[in-house]
């Protein structure tokens, strides 16, 4: 997938690519991939909004995806509003990996953290893909300084070394969800977890994983970040402090 997507970003030019603008939709339905993706899934993208209550052409979106449960949650809302509903679940249809945050090329690791989606590929290898910003901040302060790994994308297909799969048929319909919610204007956040961390699962992860005090710290940065969001379906303010510490104000 590496290959055709760094060819393709740079025959656009990859920054005017990744920024939106008034007609990204437009730019992406000149791709024969996106248009058959309206065909077949538009319908049904414009009648769940409808029914959640969401503006079909401004919307925010929001991504959760949780590594054990295997799925991947899509939120919106308008954007005048602060809460956000439940669009629809996505199920993983392949994993890779155990628990816990990428750190090095190869290493077959989904992702942990707090990302942003930074890049759409309608001629990806995998049908359709959108590229979630990892290595962010945190990430380079404890990955391998020469090969941290890149190009984790969420995409058709039913294999993976370290994205999210969620299926050929899928991916049209998630795909059209979020290039109409980037041509909105704003970003989409992704957060990945290990698992839904609740107190109840968060113990669970303590007890399973007591030998290895770093991966539970890691953990503990996470927790407020989903326990926020959980509570209230609002989206946190994360930062990363100089040491690489996500923190939730």
């Amino acid at each position: 997938m590496k290959h055709i997507f760094l060819a393709f970003i740079t025959l656009l030019g990859f920054e005017g690519f990744a920024q939106t603008n008034p007609s990204f939709y437009s730019k992406q339905l000149q791709f024969p991939r996106v248009r058959e993706a309206v065909k077949l899934k538009g319908k049904a993208v414009e009648d769940l909004l409808k029914a959640k209550g969401i503006n079909t052409q401004k919307y925010d979106m929001f991504i959760r995806a949780f590594k054990k449960e295997r799925i991947l949650e899509v939120w919106v809302k308008n954007q005048e509003s602060t809460q956000y509903t439940l669009a629809k679940t996505y199920d993983f249809c392949a994993t890779t990996g155990v628990l816990g945050p990428k750190r090095r090329s190869g290493d077959r690791q989904m992702p942990e953290g707090f990302y942003n989606v930074n890049a759409f590929n309608p001629q990806s290898e995998y049908v359709l893909s959108f590229r979630v910003g990892y290595p962010n901040a945190s990430d380079l302060k404890f990955a391998d300084p020469i090969n941290p790994g890149d190009n984790i994308f969420i995409h058709g297909s039913c294999l993976t070394i370290g994205c999210i799969p969620v299926g050929d048929e899928l991916i049209n319909e998630l795909y059209l969800f979020a290039i109409k919610a980037k041509n909105s204007g704003n970003d989409i956040p992704v957060h990945i977890f290990p698992t839904k961390l609740s107190d109840e699962n968060y113990s669970a992860l303590k007890q399973e994983f007591s030998s290895n005090n770093d991966l539970i710290e890691f953990w503990s940065w996470l927790k407020p970040g989903y326990q926020y969001f959980e509570t209230t379906h609002k989206l946190p303010k994360v930062t990363i402090a100089s040491d690489g510490k996500y923190v939730v104000n």
